[in-house]
């Protein structure tokens, strides 16, 4: 393990796009997990600006690690929205490349994953509370490989506040995530951590 300290939010966006950019450069297919949310937007955009319009870069696939579906709605889930809207539209990357999980093909995702050769690199966040992925604390245990998490008690409060927009009309009654045992699977792991209200967490 190696751990990059940066002065700031910028350079950490740039760093961590290039080590992206050393393993997307392969001249094979490379499988990507990459992350949603606030912290890598930067990167993104980093991303966005090195690959869109070149050919070379459309061997990489791309997968989500973790979704959550909305209640009675037909539209893409919370995760694939966000990376669309992040990263996907912005880079042009083509949907044959963008590899949805979602609770409907949950049981044969590693299975996939396997057979399409692994996950090169996962780029993963780290939440205040020290989850990564979907696993929030006692979700789910150390062996398990990508499992639906059944949302009750204060987990409905935590997914429409956190994931919704505050609307618990939306909220599933369970979402899917790469368990601990998924995401160790992964060839190389790259976590990117931001802010002061996480270095409780990845101490």
């Amino acid at each position: 393990m190696k751990m990059i300290v940066t002065e700031d939010y910028e350079e950490m966006s740039l760093v961590a796009s290039h080590h992206v950019l050393g393993y997307i450069t392969a001249p094979r297919r490379v499988n990507l997990a990459v992350t949603a949310g606030s912290t890598p937007k930067r990167m993104y955009e980093h991303l966005t600006a090195a690959v869109k319009g070149k050919a070379f870069y459309d061997r990489v696939h791309y997968y989500n690690f973790d979704e959550i579906p909305f209640r009675g709605q037909s539209r893409e889930g919370v995760t694939i929205s966000n990376l669309r809207q992040l990263f996907f539209t912005p880079a042009q990357i083509k949907e044959e490349n963008i590899h949805k999980l979602t609770l409907d093909n949950a049981a044969q995702h590693d299975r996939q994953l396997e057979e399409a050769g692994g996950l090169d690199l996962m780029v993963l966040g780290l939440g205040a509370d020290g989850h990564f992925c979907g696993n929030l604390p006692n979700t789910t245990r150390f062996h398990d490989q990508t499992v639906e998490v059944p949302i009750h008690g204060e987990m409905i409060g935590i997914v429409a506040n956190g994931e919704m927009g505050g609307d618990f009309s939306v909220v599933p009654d369970s979402y899917v995530t790469m368990g601990p045992r998924s995401v160790m699977a992964a060839k190389n792991l790259l976590l990117i951590v931001s802010g002061a209200a996480k270095a409780q967490a990845l101490k």
